[in-house]
C-alpha cells in the first residue's frame, strides 16, 4: 500500500485479538425474529422448515471454516467454537464475528427457498453477533450445557403456551397469566390433561436443540486404474458435519467427542 500523509488514522483502529489459548464462541442470534417469523407465517411453537434452515446455514459456516469444532443451536441462535489453538484473522474478533455471521446470513437467505418452497421472503433477515472466551473445556461444557438448558425452559414454556392459545382458546395475555409461576412438572401436567400432549415425546430437535459435530465416512467412489485405464473401485474418507439431536449436559456426548477433564 503506498504511504501517504492520511495514514496515520490506522492508528485509531483498535487491536482485538481473542486471549492465547482459550475457546473462542461465536453466537449468532436472529433479530427481530419474533416479528420475522409471524410474518413468513411459521409454525408456533416450532417450526420444522425454519429450524432445518437454520441448520443448513450453519454447516455452511461449519464447512468454510475448519479452525470451528463444534457448533450448536436452538430457535433463531447458533453458537460456534473455535478451536483453542486457532489463529484464523489472527484470533481478532471482530474478524471471526463477522465473518460468520455474514456467512450465516447469506446462507440462510440463500437455502430459503430450499427449505421453504412456496414461501416468499418479504423482507431481508439479519443476525447479530457476540464472541465470549472461554479459557478451558470445562467452561467451554457449562457454556454448551447452559445453552441446551435455555433450549430447553423456552421450548417447554413455548410448547404449553402456544398449546393454551392455539387449542385452548386463550388470548396471549391470558395464556401468560395462566402460566405465571408454574413449574415444569405443572407445564407438563397442563400440556397432558388439557390438550393429551406428552412432553416427553416430543422431537427431541425441539426439546434439546442440534449439535452439529465432524465425522468422518468412507464411500466408495470409481476411479481409472492407471496402468489398465480401466474403471476401478476404491475406498474414500470424506469429512461430514453430522447434526446430532442429543443431550450435551451429560457425559456420554463429551466421552465421544473429546476429553474435556483435561485442558
Amino acid at each position: 500500500m503506498a504511504n501517504s500523509k492520511y495514514e496515520y488514522v490506522k492508528s485509531f483502529e483498535q487491536k482485538d485479538c481473542c486471549l492465547p489459548n482459550c475457546w473462542i464462541a461465536v453466537r449468532v442470534d436472529g433479530r427481530g425474529f419474533h416479528k420475522f417469523t409471524t410474518k413468513h407465517g411459521f409454525s408456533k411453537p416450532n417450526d420444522t422448515r425454519g429450524l432445518q434452515l437454520m441448520t443448513k446455514a450453519a454447516q455452511k459456516v461449519m464447512q468454510e471454516f475448519s479452525e470451528i469444532y463444534i457448533a450448536y443451536g436452538h430457535s433463531d441462535e447458533y453458537s460456534f467454537l473455535f478451536r483453542k489453538e486457532t489463529q484464523l484473522y489472527n484470533r481478532r474478533a471482530s474478524k471471526l464475528m463477522t465473518n460468520v455471521v455474514s456467512l450465516f446470513t447469506s446462507s440462510y437467505v440463500f437455502y430459503w427457498q430450499e427449505e421453504l418452497p412456496g414461501t416468499n421472503l418479504l423482507y431481508p433477515p439479519s443476525f447479530d453477533g457476540r464472541v465470549i472466551l472461554y479459557p478451558n473445556n470445562k467452561t467451554l461444557r457449562d457454556y454448551l450445557s447452559w445453552r441446551q438448558a435455555d433450549c430447553h425452559i423456552n421450548n417447554q414454556y413455548n410448547t404449553v403456551f402456544w398449546a393454551l392459545v392455539l387449542k385452548g382458546g386463550m388470548t396471549n395475555s391470558e395464556a401468560q397469566k395462566r402460566l405465571a409461576g408454574t413449574l415444569a412438572a405443572e407445564k407438563n401436567e397442563i400440556l397432558f390433561s388439557q390438550f393429551s400432549i406428552n412432553y416427553d415425546k416430543e422431537p427431541e430437535m425441539f426439546k434439546k436443540g442440534t449439535v452439529l459435530v465432524r465425522t468422518k465416512v468412507e464411500e466408495e467412489i470409481t476411479v481409472k486404474d492407471y496402468k489398465t485405464k480401466k474403471p476401478t473401485s476404491v475406498s474414500k474418507v470424506r469429512q461430514h458435519i453430522e447434526a446430532k439431536h442429543c443431550d450435551v449436559i451429560g457425559d456420554e456426548f463429551w466421552m465421544q467427542h473429546f476429553d474435556t477433564s483435561s485442558d
